[in-house]
């Protein structure tokens, strides 16, 4: 229980702190934007105002990496389905397009008083529910085996090479000069930051779906082998908490639905966003965030929805899918419909029934 809540502590001082020193607003942490500059950067897309190598998703996967090496918790797995996690890996960053924001971001907005966000929670509560309901159903991805050591090495590599970009800026890499892309604290502090929160992560296993999915595991379910903690679930009380304060404190509270920022006004696009993004977690075993620290560990299914993630930040920007302070464009609401569709479908391809739920996904949700 303590490492739970002590992860979900740092995570939440450390994301409003990287805010107030410079990251864009209720953004002291965010997967799917960070993808976007990462995209952007690394010419994917050509919006210039979302072009930076984020040195907070490197330290996310070297800081899994690294400790996961040190405490020999590193090996080299595969679920057999890296195709299918790269799928989904690109209707997550989608959903979070449409929302403005990953589980993680979700988080710093409503601690900061973004009543918005609170739609997007409703979502991806939802979305949980329903992943839950398949999984109950018998859906599975297949159990961890062991893979070619290569294969692990392949996500922590290519975070390796990228912060070498960072560090000597090629001329090739681009880097935005206006916008959210041009908006970051010193770069030792998001790097140390996000290589304290990748090693926690890793040790803890900390994920914002699967706290969540605590809710939906007692009663009936106990009886077939799941555990009963709640870790996972204080851990995400306790980032709520500490960053509630820390907004407080800093000065970067703002109670409201209107002006916030960040923040797509269109309840029910950002509601089905946030839903798909739940769905789609809970069937890939984890969040974004869980995705990249389970990647620096080793798992190349797991490296396969990150790549999955890296896509789908290029395909937002070039297809323009991603909500704003206007709403959501047309693009993005026929994307979330199609998302959906998508992920009932594999969610049926994938399921054996009567198997109730895969020891595989009962480790993953303690």
């Amino acid at each position: 229980m303590v490492k739970f809540i002590v992860t979900g502590s740092i995570i939440g001082l450390a994301g409003v702190l990287l805010s107030f020193y410079g990251n864009p607003a209720n953004t002291g942490f965010c997967v799917s934007c960070f993808m976007e500059n990462i995209a952007g950067s690394l010419g994917l897309h050509g919006n210039v105002r979302m072009q930076f190598i984020r040195p907070e998703i490197i330290g996310f996967v070297l800081g899994s990496f690294l400790i996961s090496v040190y405490k020999k918790d590193f090996k080299s797995t595969s679920h057999g389905s890296p195709l299918l996690r790269f799928f989904v890996g690109i209707l997550l960053i989608i959903g979070c397009s449409i929302f403005i924001g990953c589980p993680v971001k979700m988080v710093y907005r409503m601690s900061a008083g973004d009543l918005t966000a609170l739609v997007g929670f409703g979502g991806l509560v939802a979305g949980v529910y329903v992943g839950m309901q398949f999984l109950d159903g018998g859906f599975r991805i297949g159990r961890a085996t062991p893979s070619p050591a290569g294969n692990g090495y392949l996500v922590p590599g290519l975070m390796f090479l990228l912060l070498l970009f960072l560090i000597i800026e090629p001329p090739f890499i681009e880097k935005s000069t206006k916008g959210s892309g041009a908006q970051y604290a010193p770069i030792f502090l998001t790097l140390g930051a996000g290589l304290i929160v990748g090693a926690l992560a890793q040790r803890s296993g900390f994920c914002i779906t699967g706290g969540l999915a605590r809710i939906f595991l007692w009663g009936p379910r106990e009886v077939r082998g799941c555990p009963k903690s709640t870790g996972l679930l204080m851990g995400i009380v306790s980032f709520f908490m500490v960053a509630l304060v820390a907004s407080v404190l800093t000065g970067q509270f703002s109670f409201g639905w209107h002006g916030q920022p960040s923040s797509n006004v269109d309840p029910f696009w950002s509601f089905l966003g946030m839903l798909m993004v739940g769905f789609g977690s809970v069937l890939i075993k984890g969040c974004p965030l869980r995705q990249l620290v389970v990647a620096g560990q080793g798992d190349s299914d797991a490296g396969a929805a990150v790549l999955g993630m890296l896509t789908g930040a290029a395909l937002v920007q070039n297809w323009g899918l991603g909500g704003n302070a206007a709403g959501t464009p047309y693009e993005g609401k026929m994307a979330v419909i199609i998302g959906l569709g998508i992920l009932f479908v594999i969610g049926l391809i994938y399921r054996e029934r009567g198997t109730g739920i895969a020891p595989e996904y009962q480790t993953g949700l303690e």
